[in-house]
């Protein structure tokens, strides 16, 4: 049977209590990252959308980093957008700045119509170094 290990940032541990979930299980030599969204200190979403997207990622690698991971060691990555038609080429501006060089982790997007407030989440699966 397969062990798993939760694994926290530092900070925001109130609000994985709260709602009773992990930022992250490491099993098997992977790590499984939660959705992170745009969220500012107090759990509100960040109003613009760019501002929302580089805060997304500064949250998912404050978990990655709390695993001795980086963006490097990302495998698989899945993204959830509200209204990408609208959306997505301003996600898509700001996501070269954290995705690295390639070969590049797999990609799948999905068009949700609520995040609870806001407009992008990433959730990702990566290697552990």
């Amino acid at each position: 049977m397969a062990t798993r290990e939760a694994v926290f940032p530092p900070g925001r541990h109130a609000l994985y209590e709260r709602n009773r979930y992990s930022p992250a299980v490491k099993s098997n030599g992977f790590l499984f990252v939660s959705g992170q969204v745009g969220s500012r200190e107090d759990g509100s979403p960040e109003p613009d959308l760019q501002a929302q997207v580089r805060l997304a990622f500064d949250n998912l690698n404050a978990v990655l980093a709390a695993a001795g991971c980086t963006f490097d060691d990302v495998v698989d990555v899945t993204l959830f957008v509200v209204d990408p038609e609208s959306n997505l080429e301003t996600i898509w501006r700001v996501l070269p700045e954290y995705w690295g060089e390639a070969p590049y982790p797999t990609l799948t997007g999905i068009g949700v119509t609520w995040l609870y407030g806001f407009q992008f989440e990433i959730k990702v699966v990566a290697k552990l170094p």
